[in-house]
């Protein structure tokens, strides 16, 4: 079993799976008992099995995301499972979990080159580091992306997963670069 970041998630562009949400106690206990559930309800076939099963946390849930790679299913009954199931598991697929709980897959934003951000030698304030990201966004024209990127911040659980979300939108350099480049910052009140 793999654990995945939710950057990686958002990068799964090419990529179905089935999401459980809410997944506690030993996680292997888990696949094996879905894989001999589908396997008896006829959701695999011929032998299949899910094998690599990855986990993730999200908004304090520990989920499996269980990759239709490489895995014989009857789509059909997976899904009448899935729903009828959802109050039990929170089934859903992965292709509506990330853009309704993750705010959509990263390849939207990786279509634009994203612009330069003098974060390095700044006030390392997480409220400062994301206004300064936003700003940079919006002089860029991409005000919907800083208003996204602001979104996902206020929900993440950590200082490192800010930075990395910040990084998603921005090409971080430092404030001495900016400065050589003949740019001078002035702080507006």
């Amino acid at each position: 079993m793999k654990q995945v970041s939710l950057s990686e998630l958002r990068a799964m562009t090419d990529r179905e799976g089935l999401i459980l949400q809410g997944c506690g106690g030993d996680l292997q206990e888990w696949i094996d008992g879905i894989n001999g559930l589908f396997t008896e309800c006829g959701i695999l076939k011929n032998g299949s099995s899910f094998t690599e099963v990855s986990t993730f946390e999200h908004d304090g849930c520990t989920n499996l995301l269980f990759p239709f790679e490489g895995v014989e299913l009857d789509v059909g009954k997976l899904a009448i499972w899935r729903l009828s199931t959802h109050a039990q598991f929170g089934g859903t697929w992965l292709s509506d979990y990330v853009p309704n709980r993750l705010g959509g897959f990263v390849q939207e934003q990786q279509s634009q080159a994203k612009p330069d951000c003098p974060l390095i030698g700044a006030d390392g304030n997480v409220f400062n580091l994301m206004g300064i990201a936003a700003r940079t966004l919006k002089e860029n024209g991409l005000a919907e992306q800083a208003k996204e990127m602001r979104e996902r911040i206020t929900t993440c659980g950590s200082y490192d997963e800010t930075l990395g979300i910040i990084g998603q939108y921005v090409n971080i350099i430092s404030v001495n670069e900016e400065q050589s480049s003949g740019f001078e910052m002035t702080q507006q009140f």
